[in-house]
């Protein structure tokens, strides 16, 4: 096993508007080992959703290579893809996208049932998630029952419940007010001390000074990539 869940190397990303290509990543290159902490920062059209697009296999680079647990993504068909996304990684987002009309366990069970898991199975270890994140008591509230707050942390459940490589975060502070967001910074701090890989999206450097790494992106190339003391220089 790769002492690597994520591997960037020489990376471009080009989409065709018209006859004048517009260039969103132009020759990235980064690493994010097991068990890391890491915020990619910057601003509006900087190239991080782009990067975070292909980080969790949602698109494919133009030239370079990534791979994610180890797996070239250029090489994978279409269902190879899926796969991988499914098993390797944990989206969280800042709209939460919770099913409506669901309750809470139902969400969070899900991607397992999804996996093939057997219901009784896929609601117990939902149901586990979901107490260790502080919502044992609501386990059967649907959304609209739901604290902004609360439906995130639905949403970090159902990321994590199926033991992916890798949490891939996108703006998850972004729709909460600022207690309910430090909340959900503290969870993430939490699971990455128990040894989860971590990866936020954000613009906001209050919600990436959390991460032990952060790697500022802009105009579609890394400006610096810099590590708190503790987790060693890169």
């Amino acid at each position: 096993m790769s002492d690597y869940v994520v591997e960037i190397s020489d990376v471009r990303r080009e989409y065709q508007t018209g006859e004048v290509p517009t260039v969103a990543l132009a020759g990235v290159s980064l690493k994010v080992e097991r068990g890391e902490f890491v915020a990619i920062v910057g601003p509006s059209g900087s190239g991080k959703s782009t990067l975070m697009n292909l980080i969790g296999c949602l698109d494919r680079p133009t030239s370079g290579t990534v791979k994610i647990s180890g797996k070239d993504i250029s090489t994978l068909d279409d269902n190879e893809l899926t796969a991988l996304r499914s098993r390797a990684i944990g989206f969280v987002f800042q709209q939460f996208q919770l099913l409506p009309l669901t309750s809470a366990v139902e969400n969070v069970a899900a991607p397992l049932l999804y996996q093939g898991m057997r219901p009784k199975e896929a609601h117990k270890r939902a149901a586990e998630m979901l107490t260790r994140l502080g919502l044992g008591e609501r386990l059967d509230f649907d959304r609209g029952r739901l604290s902004g707050g609360q439906q995130q942390r639905v949403a970090i459940s159902r990321a994590l419940v199926t033991n992916p490589d890798l949490v891939l975060a996108d703006e998850p502070t972004g729709a909460l007010d600022t207690s309910s967001g430090a909340a959900v910074m503290e969870v993430f701090k939490e699971m990455n001390a128990e040894g989860r890989t971590i990866v936020l999206i954000t613009h906001d450097l209050d919600v990436a000074a959390a991460a032990k790494r952060r790697i500022y992106i802009r105009d579609g190339l890394i400006e610096r990539d810099e590590a708190d003391s503790l987790a060693g220089a890169r």
